[in-house]
Formats: C-alpha cells, structure tokens, sequence
C-alpha cells in the first residue's frame, strides 16, 4: 500500500474530522507502538494496529516509532550529509541571484514552532522585499505580497527552502515532518521534529497560486477554519504511520516534484461556493418620477373625480 492511501481522500479532508475506530470482529495485526499524551507530554507504550488510520484517542496521539526515534535523526544527517556536495553549489549560485537582485538580506530569518513547543529560527532564502517597518501578511498568497525578481522562481522550485538543511544538522528539524508554525498559527505542541516536506507539505505545495483565487478579506478566515485543521489531521496521520519507506517515498516526490493541488482546488471552490450562498444580494430600486397632474397627483382629488363623472353620467342618462 502506498504511504498516500493511508490519508484521507479529499471529501475527508475538507470537512470529516477524525472519528473512533469500528470495531472489527476479524483480528487485526498488532504491533507495539508509542502515545504522546498533549496534555503532560508523556510517551507511553501501547498496542495499536498496523494499518489503524486512528491517531487521536482521548488525549493521546497515537506516534510510530520512527516518527521520534534516533534511526531517523542519523537517516536525516546521513541525506544532508550526502546531499551537500549536490546542494552547495545550488546554495552558493542562488544566493548571488538574491544578493544581486534585490536590497536586503540573502536569508529570510523567521520564528517557528518546533519539537515541544520550543522555537528556533528557521532560515529561508529571502523571496520578499526586504521590510524594516512594515509587517508582512501572516498568509502569503500570489498576489498580496510584493517579491523580489527571483522570488516566484525560488518558490515554484521552492529552492526557498534548501537552508533549511542546516536547521536538519542543527536538530531544529527533521527532512520529513509537519512543517514548523508560527507561533500565531500553533493550537498544540509537536510532539516531533518539524520537516523540510512531508504529506501537508505536499498538498499544499501550490497553496499561494490557489489562494490567490480568494478574496483578500476571507483569505485570513479560510487559512484558520480550513488550511490549519486539514494540516493538521494530515500531519498527526504522518506521526502516526511514519516509516523509513513513507519517509523516502515523500523526498522523491518532493524532489521530482510530484504535488498534487486538485484536494487543495476542491477545497478552496467548495469554500467560494458556501460563501457565495450565504451572501445576501440587494439589488437597488430605482426611483421613476412621473409627471402628473395637480388633479391626479392627490388621491383625495382622484377620487373626487371619479365620482363627479359618475354623477354627471347619471344626471345625462336621466336626462334621456
């Protein structure tokens, strides 16, 4: 089975929020596994099923051993590692492009959330113009943001994100995980380390070419309603079936670019549909003067003549 089908399909992930597991008369394969409790922050083992989708039971967080182990932070130093003499010189060619196209900064330095509440910063290169006194949107769409010549460029390719590999060394971050929050945006602590890519990651890899359909005004309210908790059921479903193979099958498609928008384009015209139809429309009446007579303009004189030609055409026929 591949890592995609364990997740929700797209109806899921817009609108179901995660439910308890049937009961099942036929046994399932069992293997031990670990629960993080949000609340006190304990790790406790327990039994849980190997194809199970449930990740939330009570208070707990249903974790995979690989999702904290210590296989994974050597598999995370191992890649970078690997990967260095490949990425080095990407690193040193697009910050000369960023040095030289704009004012500013190479890096883009920014507060995030990580690994039990603790924030480090996380180090991007810089895509924006560079601001000292003005606060940026906390959404980011195509078209509410003023970038530098090379910026939509490194976000297509998201070649933004390649510093991030030294926040991995560091152990800020891991190469797959939830991506890292803001603190403004964060509902619970991670109970991992957050990643360069991962499930979210993916879907929502072309989120601000799509969110650039929505009105400026309901961008804000469709991040937190909708983005943030669909985020967030994808990324306790990864800490929950995480494996070696999941992790790797992730990196290739992030590599080759392998991202699919369609459950994110669902999303946001299910969401423009909803609030289409809840708008109410007025339309204006347009006032239409009409020249009338002294006589006709009063209806107490409108009256009156009715009723004088109705005794003048009384007196005629009596006349006859």
């Amino acid at each position: 089975m591949q890592f995609s089908a364990l997740f929700y399909d797209d109806s899921e992930v817009q609108a179901e929020s995660l439910k308890p597991a049937e009961k099942n008369s036929e046994p399932a394969n069992t293997q031990t596994g670990a629960t993080y409790n949000t609340s006190t922050g304990d790790r406790e083992e327990m039994a849980v099923s190997s194809d199970t989708k449930l990740l939330l039971l009570e208070d707990k967080l249903i974790l995979s051993h690989w999702t904290n182990s210590a296989f994974k932070r050597l598999f995370d130093c191992f890649c970078v590692i690997l990967a260095l003499p490949f990425v080095l010189p990407v690193l040193a060619v697009t910050a000369i492009f960023v040095r030289l196209t704009s004012h500013g900064p190479v890096l883009f330095i920014q507060e995030r959330v990580g690994l039990h509440g603790e924030t480090f910063r996380i180090l991007k290169f810089r895509t924006m113009e560079h601001r000292v006194d003005r606060k940026r949107n906390a959404v980011t769409s195509a078209n509410n943001q003023k970038f530098t010549p090379v910026g939509p460029f490194l976000r297509r390719f998201k070649l933004d994100e390649l510093p991030q590999l030294l926040n991995v060394l560091k152990g800020d971050m891991s190469l797959v995980g939830p991506r890292p929050k803001m603190p403004e945006h964060v509902k619970s602590d991670l109970p991992c380390r957050p990643g360069i890519t991962g499930y979210a990651t993916l879907t929502f890899a072309r989120e601000e070419l799509v969110f650039s359909r929505l009105p400026r005004e309901k961008l804000e309210a469709f991040y937190h309603d909708v983005v943030l908790p669909t985020k967030r059921r994808m990324d306790e479903r990864y800490m929950g079936v995480a494996t070696l193979w999941s992790d790797l099958e992730l990196i290739y498609k992030t590599v080759t670019r392998d991202w699919d928008a369609s459950h994110l384009n669902r999303m946001v015209e299910n969401y423009l549909n909803r609030v289409s139809e809840e708008k109410v429309v007025f339309f204006p009446v347009k006032k239409v003067h009409v020249a009338a007579s002294p006589v006709s303009a009063n209806p107490l004189n409108a009256h009156s003549r009715r009723n004088t030609t109705y005794s003048a055409a009384a007196e005629e026929a009596g006349a006859m």
